[in-house]
């Protein structure tokens, strides 16, 4: 579909930080649950293996949502259902921050997986679609909309932290910062079409080896970045012991090199090659990873932690961007398939680590981490769609 047509030049930059501010939002919201995980697990007394079991909650979430989430931005149209998602996203997101027994973190640690990848979903495909408007590859500016928000919130919850304030008002002070931003920049989003392509695709196909490929690619990327965004304020403070105003320092470190990382990713891919960047990518995931595990001290572990962000950075727009040139399928549904994917690592990565974590130790565990995503380097080399 030629969306230019919703589009005219003078309105681009509307269309840009509209879709800019819901990566923003999305941004935003999960790293507020992110930086409070230690206080939270602490709350609830719960042991390394009780969390990373709590935390299958997000991903049963996610996988609850995958037969409809692609199939209700198709019907109803990513406008209105990135509307939708956020705005319910960022309500889970106070629930979280009241909970007072495990079985009411787990209900809405399932909630917050369910809206966050339909907003995921809905997001992404607007993202296409302006990047169609414009022409050029900007999806990597959009992801880095994504990781600063994070920055911002793991700073502001370590503010928060330094002062006593306890999750349930953090939270609710990002969600109506959410709710603010929503509300100012949905009008301004891009439109959905009366009748699109996709309309007359069947909702459920089978995504072919190339899509499958570039969805275990972003799948291995995906579960290094949750591990981190959920266990490295964990990991500095039990493998590094660091003091608690230092347990976010591992956390602030990876999102540092992560935003800037996404913010220099397309000119690096366009100077590198892409399939160039993501070997590069993979390698520095693997080892930022193999020193924080055999160097864990602040130092070196700090180090590592930056060489993860720079490496995760630009591997999952990289792929969302080379998934929508696949010929067997439309942009939004081949996007929603590789997305859908890749977003189920970024959720098992977390209780993969508590599970490992309660039978050997943390070190172990982010060591396993650490070989699947070095596998991007590999797994580049095979996919015909990145070029």
């Amino acid at each position: 579909m030629n969306y230019s047509i919703f589009a005219p030049s003078d309105s681009r930059k509307f269309l840009r930080l509209a879709v800019a501010a819901f990566f923003f939002v999305q941004g935003l919201s999960f790293a507020a649950w992110a930086s409070r995980i230690p206080d939270i697990k602490s709350m609830l007394h719960l042991t390394e293996g009780g969390l990373g079991t709590v935390l299958l909650a997000l991903p049963i979430g996610l996988m609850a949502s995958l037969p409809v989430s692609g199939w209700m931005v198709t019907n109803y149209g990513s406008k209105k259902m990135v509307l939708i998602g956020a705005l319910l996203y960022a309500t889970t997101l106070t629930f979280i921050g009241f909970v007072t027994r495990t079985e009411q973190l787990v209900i809405a640690l399932f909630a917050f997986g369910l809206w966050g990848n339909l907003t995921n979903i809905a997001v992404n495909t607007q993202a296409v679609a302006v990047e169609q408007v414009y022409g050029k590859s900007i999806m990597a500016s959009f992801h880095g909309l994504w990781s600063l928000a994070g920055f911002v919130s793991a700073m502001l919850g370590s503010v928060f932290i330094s002062i006593n304030v306890p999750p349930s008002v953090h939270f609710l002070v990002v969600a109506l910062l959410a709710y603010a931003i929503i509300f100012v920049a949905h009008r301004h989003t891009m439109p959905d079409s009366s009748k699109s392509e996709d309309e007359s695709q069947p909702m459920f196909v089978k995504p072919d080896r190339d899509l499958l490929l570039l969805g275990l690619i972003g799948f291995c990327a995906m579960v290094c970045e949750g591990a981190m965004f959920d266990w490295s304020g964990v990991y500095f403070r039990e493998a590094v012991h660091v003091p608690a105003s230092m347990t976010t320092l591992g956390y602030v470190a990876f999102m540092g090199t992560m935003t800037g990382g996404r913010f220099a990713g397309d000119w690096l891919a366009n100077r590198l090659g892409r399939k160039t960047m993501l070997q590069i990518s993979g390698a520095l995931m693997g080892s930022g990873l193999a020193i924080s595990v055999f160097f864990p001290y602040l130092v070196p572990a700090t180090f590592g932690f930056l060489l993860v962000g720079f490496g995760v950075s630009s591997v999952v727009p990289l792929v969302y961007s080379a998934a929508g040139k696949s010929n067997t399928m439309s942009a939004g549904m081949a996007l929603a398939a590789v997305s859908s994917i890749s977003f189920i690592g970024f959720l098992i990565g977390p209780p993969l680590i508590g599970i490992v974590a309660q039978f050997a130790n943390l070190q172990w565990s982010f060591a396993i981490v650490g070989v699947l995503a070095s596998m991007t380097a590999y797994l580049c080399t095979k996919a015909r769609l990145i070029r």
